[in-house]
């Protein structure tokens, strides 16, 4: 079985939402729904194995490197989720007003920097030991296994 690099995949994760994200704020400038509702939708098949693979092997790690601050990056996926419910919600209406549009754009572009930041964490994990990168490969190989989309897992498995 070829391992995964987790630290490239990571980066390939972070830049394949980063061009959903883009866009999602296209098809939602242009009030464009059903564009908007597939590509959310996308977003979140491809980020449930991501967060999954974030909170449950990835932070725990870097714990020893970044303390607390694995709390903050938790809370900030509370966000992220939660602003995925409201953008998914908003999305099941057929049409949209100018200021829907308008806050959920803004709520897109705020989770690009989400995944902008997130993907310094790359580079910390570089200084894991060779164990603990093998470690990262068969947990994100399995959470993509898995295959639970974001609002799935959270609901579900994560339980919140």
């Amino acid at each position: 079985m070829v391992k995964l690099d987790p630290i490239a995949e990571f980066r390939e994760d972070h830049r394949k939402v980063r061009d959903g994200l883009l866009e999602l704020m296209e098809a939602l400038q242009s009030k464009d729904v059903v564009t908007a509702r597939k590509i959310l939708g996308k977003i979140n098949v491809a980020v449930g194995p991501h967060f999954r693979y974030e909170e449950e092997t990835l932070y725990p790690a870097l714990r020893v490197l970044l303390g607390e601050h694995v709390d903050q990056l938790i809370k900030e996926h509370d966000g992220v989720i939660a602003t995925a419910r409201s953008c998914a919600e908003l999305l099941k209406k057929d049409s949209l007003t100018d200021e829907e549009a308008k806050k959920a754009t803004t709520a897109a572009r705020e989770l690009l920097v989400h995944v902008s930041n997130c993907d310094g964490l790359s580079i910390l994990s570089e200084r894991l030991s060779k164990k603990e990168v093998d470690n990262l490969s068969e947990k994100l190989a399995a959470a993509r296994k898995a295959g639970v989309p974001l609002l799935d897992w959270a609901e579900t498995i994560r339980g919140k």
